[in-house]
């Protein structure tokens, strides 16, 4: 018997032929999933099921011990199912959100390697990219996650890279940054399956414009962020960007640019309103904050990755910016999440 949460009744029609068995897709909800995200994959699937009344894709809720999940904003849902074994023509998606290091343990990981094995197609949403490489899912894959947590990604899996695009699909994996991003990696799926028409139409009726490729960046291009084109500036911050562990000098900035060091000041002056030093010193601490929220590294370890070899001083430059030293900032975010 048809179960009828599938199967939601709408005004909209398309016509569509197909007598195959439903797809269907779990999601494992991890604490503080997203909820954006997370409902975002969910209704391109019951709209299209919604749009031409066949049930074309069926969707679950898992938590590791099955329980409701409590979202990131507060919210809590409810879900199908503890850590079951899933068919092997089924597909898994994890979802996390914040805090996406502590949000799973070894059970989960072990879960989603026997997954693996049984042939579960497997991806992530947001932050559920931690889990998979954890479970070694990612290796020789192209993926992505949320650009926000890139940083604490790349200290705890140094050997994988995320791509830092909407979305990705290689080979059966499919992983996305999180937010609309899952609509747009859904409606590709559902592109896949039942093709191009029907896609778009779930598209309109989610008044979504889709970008055209999973290629598009999910972060504005510097010259966005710096609200000017000027070449030797973009270049500039993009080294600044690949450089924070172990920071270039300005002369060293200067020459990559073949640029004197005057004129490379007067560029961050004219259209940052701060000297180099100070633009990219910022960027260091950015980085510093990050990994506080994101990872169990240690205040000196954080600074080490950060660019500063000194933990004292690290520590008193992060209080002027941020006013609090990094233990009391950790302190505090440990209490607001219940951790011991």
């Amino acid at each position: 018997m048809q179960d009828n949460r599938f199967l939601p009744k709408g005004a909209a029609t398309v016509r569509f032929d197909s007598d195959a068995p439903p797809k269907k897709f779990h999601f494992l909800l991890l604490p503080k999933t997203t909820m954006l995200a997370f409902s975002a994959a969910i209704e391109p699937l019951r709209i299209a099921n919604q749009l031409t009344q066949k049930a074309l894709f069926e969707w679950h809720a898992l938590s590791p011990d099955g329980l409701p999940v409590t979202c990131s904003n507060g919210i809590p849902i409810q879900v199908d199912s503890g850590l079951v074994d899933l068919d092997r023509n089924a597909s898994l998606f994890v979802c996390a959100g914040t805090e996406p290091a502590q949000s799973y343990d070894s059970r989960v990981v072990s879960w989603i390697s026997r997954q693996k094995a049984h042939g579960v197609s497997l991806g992530s949403i947001c932050t559920g990219a931690f889990a998979l490489a954890a479970a070694g899912v990612l290796t020789g894959r192209r993926f992505t996650l949320h650009w926000e947590n890139a940083p604490g990604f790349a200290e705890l899996f140094p050997c994988f890279e995320p791509t830092g695009n909407f979305y990705e699909s290689d080979r059966g994996l499919y992983t996305c940054g999180g937010g609309h991003a899952a609509t747009d990696m859904m409606l590709e799926i559902i592109e896949d399956h039942c093709g191009t028409h029907l896609a778009s139409c779930v598209a309109d009726m989610c008044l979504h414009k889709r970008p055209g490729a999973g290629m598009s960046r999910q972060i504005s291009p510097v010259s966005s962020m710096l609200g000017c084109r000027n070449q030797n500036l973009i270049r500039a911050v993009r080294l600044m960007q690949a450089n924070l562990e172990e920071p270039l000098d300005m002369d060293g900035i200067a020459a990559a640019l073949a640029v004197s060091r005057r004129q490379l000041e007067r560029l961050f002056q004219k259209y940052v309103g701060q000297s180099p030093w100070q633009f990219y010193f910022g960027l260091r601490l950015e980085r510093a904050f990050s990994l506080l929220n994101e990872t169990d590294l240690s205040v000196r370890e954080i600074a080490m990755a950060s660019g500063f070899e000194n933990a004292s001083y690290f520590s008193r430059q992060f209080k002027r910016k941020f006013d609090r030293s990094p233990h009391s900032f950790r302190k505090s975010w440990s209490l607001r999440s219940g951790a011991p």
